[in-house]
């Protein structure tokens, strides 16, 4: 496997032959379906638990959208909650893993986050917890789709990579926190095949271009999060960049809450 910082057209997706998200879906499911679980909500490695977050408040009765639902747990919660439930992925093998477990009383489809196949102001609400975001060259190209088929009044809430953790190795450990990455480079992470073929790709976005996007879209943000570690979280998970030790000392994880203006109120957008 090659991988570094670099280039990659916007218009190039990771070959699905090689893609880590069709061929290691299983394997990735099974290495964290303790923490995961099968119908929970979990908004990061740190633990944090929609039971106890409460970021979406009663979903009953409503027209809910889960963006880059894995294996489905948060769309799966949704739907036993009492919402009408879509959850959206762009990887097959892993919407695989999510028809494996059930999706008995909700719908999973195919879709590209950045052009949702839904009309306008179909959903109450959107959610996602790490879906499709650290993996898109745009995330406004995002927050502008959800705020097309969110309704008036909608809610946006989803959690992703810390920006400022970019700047480190991806490392658990806590003796490797020195800064070796521009904050401001926004050349993606790649891992190509030994062939060539591209297998995954992970983008930065700053903290500015997460708030711009989100204002240009429409959105008022209502709140924003940089969980530490969860009591009930395992005390050795580690994730990559995420472990116990190194997050009490840096976040990894935003977490972000917002939502659309009603008809006739309108949002304060930057200007261009």
């Amino acid at each position: 496997m090659i991988s570094g910082y670099g280039p990659v057209p916007a218009s190039q997706r990771p070959d699905p032959a090689v893609a880590y998200w069709e061929t290691e879906a299983e394997q990735y499911y099974r290495e964290h379906a303790g923490s995961l679980g099968t119908d929970r909500l979990v908004w990061c490695p740190e633990g944090l638990d929609e039971s106890q977050a409460h970021l979406l408040g009663d979903v009953a009765g409503q027209r809910v959208l889960e963006v880059g639902c894995g294996a489905a747990q948060g769309a799966r919660w949704a739907a036993g909650a009492g919402a009408q439930v879509v959850g959206i992925d762009l990887s097959f093998g892993m919407l695989s893993v999510g028809r494996r477990l059930g999706s008995d009383g909700f719908t999973l489809a195919q879709a590209d986050a950045a052009a949702l196949p839904f009309a306008d102001s179909a959903f109450d609400l959107a959610f996602s917890a790490f879906g499709a975001l650290p993996h898109v060259p745009s995330v406004a190209d995002v927050y502008a789709e959800v705020a097309r088929v969110l309704r008036p009044g909608g809610r946006w809430v989803f959690s992703t990579d810390h920006p400022f953790a970019w700047v480190f190795p991806d490392s658990p450990d806590p003796a490797e926190l020195w800064v070796n990455h521009s904050y401001f480079d926004r050349e993606p992470y790649f891992e190509r095949a030994a062939t060539g073929e591209l297998a995954y790709t992970q983008y930065h976005a700053t903290l500015a271009d997460h708030f711009t996007g989100l204002s240009r879209a429409g959105f008022v943000v209502d709140y924003l999060a940089e969980p530490e570690w969860t009591k009930s979280a395992a005390a050795d998970a580690e994730w990559t960049a995420w472990s116990r030790p190194r997050g009490a000392l840096v976040p990894s994880t935003i977490i972000i809450a917002a939502h659309l203006p009603e008809s006739g109120q309108a949002a304060v957008k930057p200007s261009s």
